[in-house]
């Protein structure tokens, strides 16, 4: 019988790519403040820079490759209902082969209105330059969800765990409110593994897989699969 396997991903999924994360280097990502890159008022205060600064990360993440981490998610596909819900704004995990994603905190590959967030574009890995224009005449914007905004795939993403009969967290501190409170949606009974080297926190009752990404989801699928 086919289980529904929920798997959260963050970071540490994509490090593996290589792919830079700011928590990493204490609070810098790529030697920019968070304030400074990944706010409406930095949007606001200096355009150019944003712009310059997601331009750039599209560019690396033209290069990035999935790793085996992605891809044994993806071919989980074939004997299971699998749903991702990640973290990252990269598409590491569609180009891995994954058909169910849910982005909670935007995608890289897209750009959307900086007046009006119904109005998204497919990007691809071009950049977004000073005077391109939404429908409404107003500057385009990485399709990004920022810190202070709201993060609008959140009550899809709480409805899709609710409905896990197993639920796998990867590369992800579970520090990062409100994604790591998606944790506290599944039932009771439904056993959760976190995949982390270090300490995860915030999952007590969790098995815990003490590896990276892509030799801890090979140990997971491995006994999963074996059951």
């Amino acid at each position: 019988m086919q289980r529904h396997v929920v798997v959260l991903t963050g970071a540490g999924i994509s490090a593996e790519s290589g792919l830079s994360t700011f928590r990493d280097n204490g609070g810098l990502w790529e030697q920019h403040s968070v304030y400074d890159v990944a706010t409406p008022e930095a949007f606001a205060r200096n355009q150019e820079l944003v712009l310059r600064f997601y331009n750039e990360r599209r560019r690396q993440l033209a290069s990035a490759q999935p790793n085996s981490a992605h891809r044994l998610l993806a071919e989980l596909e074939q004997r299971h209902r699998v749903t991702i819900i990640t973290q990252n704004v990269d598409d590491l995990h569609e180009r891995g082969g994954s058909s169910r994603v849910i982005h909670l905190h935007g995608e890289l590959t897209k750009a959307r209105s900086s007046v009006n967030p119904e109005l998204v574009y497919d990007l691809g890995y071009r950049d977004i330059q000073l005077g391109d224009h939404c429908a409404m005449g107003q500057q385009l914007r990485p399709f990004i969800v920022w810190f202070g905004e709201e993060v609008p795939m959140l009550q899809a993403a709480a409805d899709i765990v609710r409905t896990a009969d197993d639920l796998l967290i990867v590369g992800t501190s579970l520090q990062v409110y409100p994604a790591a409170g998606l944790v506290h949606e599944v039932e009771r009974d439904v056993p959760i593994t976190v995949i982390d080297p270090g300490e995860p926190a915030g999952v007590s009752r969790a098995r815990v897989i003490r590896k990276g990404a892509g030799e801890g989801v090979a140990e997971w699928v491995n006994k999963f699969l074996a059951r």
